[in-house]
């Protein structure tokens, strides 16, 4: 499929807009290995969150496709890492839009730049991407300025046309992002995206997707609204946002896990809740993944990357400073062997090719 034609492709999304996902039943048939979810696209290899990403990610035998999901001002929702666009896109060099410059505050945090919602759609449609990480991936940055920015409508239609040409179901793992920011300016993200799943016939447990949020309330606002799957992403230290009182390490606690099980499908921890790592080396793997199906619960860790500066020293190759994966990889393959080993259902990956192989 490498030498499909860029027509061709566009063809087959144009045509995809109007159908479905493939059939629940081909998804189920492939989810009995665990699933690698392909991390905004196959982002170590392409800028994140664009098409490039997306269609690389299929074309390495991913089963999902993560957009992040931001509204702009007139109420669309659109695929960028955080509402702050300043470093993914070439907003900074556009002066047509330098007085959108901002400070804001964000989940407590003070930010400056170009933020989605002080743009209609058809503004930031004239915006191109970027890579996120130039000093860890520079070979990315031969395709900046290439791809549009994408709304979640065109994430689907990916997913559509990229199952279509590799007779293989490919779903799509939304993440809301900031949903309690964006309800304080009056652009909540739930109502939203429940009637973009609804549209294209995701409202179901058994279709392929998955809903995910770091917080905790607008997860148990969709499961009023929607059938779809979800799940509540965790971190390290900290805790959800919309709850300052609650730490994620409460939220993964058993006791914490039974509750989390009444209103999500699934745990989606960082991986280090499962494979600790050291400084050196990797570490032995907690009882996670165990309590969490105790619990009734599917795990889906992030997020695994393959440059030498995500890996312990042991897994690191060659030039120990060398970021980036194409000049350097270091020996990621552990690091995927071992959360397999614990027994996820599914990890997300920068690098989808590399944890489709590991899985075998």
């Amino acid at each position: 499929m490498a030498a499909m034609t860029l027509l061709t492709r566009r063809a087959l999304t144009t045509a995809a807009l109007a159908g479905t996902l493939l059939p629940a039943m081909s998804f189920a048939a492939a989810s009995r290995k665990p699933i690698v979810i392909a991390h905004r696209g196959a982002s170590g290899l392409r800028p994140e969150h664009t098409a490039l990403a997306y269609d690389l990610a299929i074309d390495q035998g991913c089963d999902f496709i993560e957009p992040d999901l931001v509204p702009t001002k007139d109420g669309h929702l659109i695929v960028r890492h955080e509402n702050e666009i300043g470093g993914t896109t070439d907003v900074a060099s556009r002066p047509e839009f330098a007085d959108r410059k901002a400070t804001k505050t964000i989940d407590g945090q003070s930010l400056t730049g170009w933020f989605t919602e002080d743009f209609t759609l058809a503004e930031i449609k004239t915006l191109r991407a970027r890579e996120r990480l130039p000093k860890l991936r520079p070979a990315n940055t031969k395709y900046d300025g290439q791809a549009q920015l994408l709304t979640f409508d065109e994430v689907v239609a990916i997913a559509k046309a990229g199952g279509q040409r590799s007779g293989r179901t490919i779903g799509v793992y939304p993440e809301m992002k900031h949903p309690s920011y964006f309800a304080s300016i009056g652009l909540s993200l739930e109502d939203r995206l429940v009637a973009r799943l609804k549209a294209h016939g995701l409202d179901s447990a058994a279709a392929p997707v998955f809903v995910q949020c770091f917080e905790v309330t607008p997860l148990k606002t969709l499961r009023g609204k929607t059938k779809a799957r979800l799940v509540q992403l965790t971190a390290g230290e900290g805790g959800p946002a919309d709850l300052p009182g609650v730490t994620y390490a409460q939220i993964c606690s058993a006791a914490g896990l039974k509750d989390l099980a009444l209103y999500a499908d699934g745990l989606g921890p960082e991986k280090t809740q499962i494979v600790p790592q050291g400084a050196d080396n990797l570490l032995p793997t907690t009882s996670l993944v165990k309590d969490a199906h105790a619990a009734g619960l599917v795990v889906h860790p992030w997020t695994v990357r393959a440059e030498n500066y995500f890996l312990p020293t042991a897994l690191r190759r060659g030039d120990a400073t060398a970021a980036d994966y194409l000049a350097q990889p270091g020996e990621v393959g552990a690091v995927f062997k071992a959360l397999y080993a614990a027994g996820v259902d599914g990890l997300f990956s920068d690098f989808p090719g590399l944890a489709v192989a590991a899985r075998g």
